[in-house]
């Protein structure tokens, strides 16, 4: 049995043209089923449905052979290469989308990072934005938030954020700026090593297919 991590939303939804190229189609929709286990139309593979947060410690620790997971995840599970305990042999190119910097619109960002003010930033991901701040030597005091991050700056909790931007238009509509981009962000496939060598044909077999997927 193959077992695939995935988590719902965008990245559940951008997959699976890539697994219907690899042969597999997951037999029901989990946003109506309280499933946490999906069967395939291949009876040798499954889909665990795990937070997004979660995919890279249940592949790492064998919970799942390999999963789909987002740059911005694994980075902030294992620092800027996001490689650790995991093989990543394929960028997915879905979920695309980018990690910034951003303020309100009133704020002289440029000025404060010149003039080695200490920033206070608010972000769910701190080890990202702790690496890339330490980086460009400036200083930062750092609020870990789960949600509504653009509310840090408009309440006065923090001078920035550090969040992944789409369209900009959640920043706009709430008068932010995105003043610095860190990295672009996509998802990609992860596999857990030691099941890539106990079950190397299968695991590998299917890797393939999804790199001749993306390829398309």
């Amino acid at each position: 049995m193959i077992t695939l991590a995935l988590s719902k939303g965008r990245i559940f939804d951008d997959s699976m043209p890539l697994l219907k190229a690899a042969g597999i189609e997951v037999l029901e929709d989990p946003e109506k089923s309280r499933k946490l286990i999906i069967g395939t139309s291949r009876p040798d593979v499954r889909v665990v449905l795990v937070r997004a947060s979660d995919v890279p410690t249940y592949v790492e620790h064998g919970g799942a052979d390999l999963g789909v997971a987002g740059l911005d995840v694994l980075m902030e599970h294992a620092g800027r290469d996001g490689a650790v305990g995991l093989y990543r042999p394929l960028d997915l190119n879905i979920a695309k989308c980018r990690m910034s910097v951003a303020t309100r619109e009133d704020f002289d960002y440029a000025a404060a990072v010149k003039q080695g003010s200490r920033l206070r930033v608010a972000t769910k991901y701190t080890k990202t934005a702790r690496e890339f701040f330490a980086t460009k030597g400036v200083h930062v005091d750092l609020i870990k938030l789960y949600g509504s991050m653009e509310l840090a700056p408009l309440t006065g909790l923090a001078d920035a954020i550090v969040d992944l931007v789409s369209t900009g238009s959640t920043l706009k509509a709430n008068h932010l700026v995105e003043v610095e981009r860190i990295c672009d962000i996509s998802s990609r496939l992860v596999v857990n090593p030691a099941a890539l060598k106990l079950k190397r044909d299968a695991l590998r077999a299917l890797i393939d297919a999804f790199e001749s997927a993306v390829a398309r």
